[in-house]
């Protein structure tokens, strides 16, 4: 079994709902959900004028390799009613792969860690919830010093346990 850390967000309907019917989704789908973030409210970033969102990791282990593990994950962003329109727009589910045991991925499908993780306070906030001490494969940096060195300024507030 491979680990891996999944973010997922929605801000459209039932926003805390689709998280948990992602998480019981990903259960059905070959992907064991061992552990997940609490919920965090957060600000919208590049594309402002939409609802905030619900994000949260998952940590998982899976036998699935990534890029099926990739497709499983577009699979249930559809089933969650996930439609391509307004890039960075909203959506019912996004799920994205953040990191795949240590894994370093350049394709033009997927690119593990995920190239704007960084970048992310939604996303490195949950993360270090779960894992502070994990590194990141490429800079070597830990979660919780990627979380206090980011620029992004995004409010990012802790809900409850998911």
């Amino acid at each position: 079994m491979k680990r891996a850390y999944l973010s997922l967000g929605s801000n459209l309907g039932d926003r805390a709902g689709n998280l948990k019917r992602a998480l019981e989704e990903l259960t059905g789908a070959g992907v064991h959900v061992l552990r997940v973030s609490s919920y965090y409210k957060t600000e919208p970033v590049e594309f402002r004028a939409q609802s905030w969102f619900i994000n949260c990791v998952a940590e998982v282990e899976t036998e699935l390799m990534p890029l099926r593990l990739l497709s499983v994950c577009k699979l249930i962003e559809r089933r969650l009613g996930r439609r391509r329109g307004v890039r960075k727009g909203p959506r019912d589910m996004d799920i994205d792969i953040l990191l795949f045991e240590d894994a370093v991925i350049h394709s033009q499908e997927l690119v593990i860690p995920h190239e704007r993780m960084a970048e992310r306070r939604f996303v490195l906030a949950p993360l270090a919830e779960l894992a502070p001490e994990l590194r990141h494969p490429v800079s070597l940096e830990t979660i919780r010093e990627m979380l206090h060195n980011t620029q992004d300024a995004a409010h990012v507030v802790r809900m409850r346990s998911s």
